[in-house]
């Protein structure tokens, strides 16, 4: 894959992003905010944000989402194949709640 098609896919990827995250927040802002893992001003936000500018936003060649834990124990939970990955998940669920939300600066 080449540099051009990576920046295309990263804008695709924002874009399909933003707008989920968007249609979550309208939907239930409590619940979208702990599943991105962001601040209720954040939230506010984005959830204000008219189609241009989300589109706007989306054309950036970095990517807006991240990972929201660098902990390599919630990836190995998150990664869990094994007959209890449900209650591998949970556990995750759990560790990654107890983070705080990120803030934008």
């Amino acid at each position: 894959m080449g540099a051009d098609q990576m920046v295309a896919e990263i804008k695709d990827v924002n874009l399909s992003y933003m707008m989920l995250a968007q249609q979550m927040l309208r939907a239930d802002e409590a619940a979208a905010i702990y599943r991105l893992g962001i601040s209720q001003d954040v939230a506010r936000i984005v959830e204000s944000l008219t189609s241009g500018q989300l589109l706007k936003m989306a054309a950036s060649s970095m990517l807006l989402c991240r990972f929201r834990f660098d902990d390599r124990l919630i990836m190995e939970l998150l990664a869990s194949h094994g007959k209890d990955r449900t209650m591998s998940q949970s556990h995750a669920a759990i560790l990654m709640a107890g983070q705080p939300a990120e803030a934008m600066a």
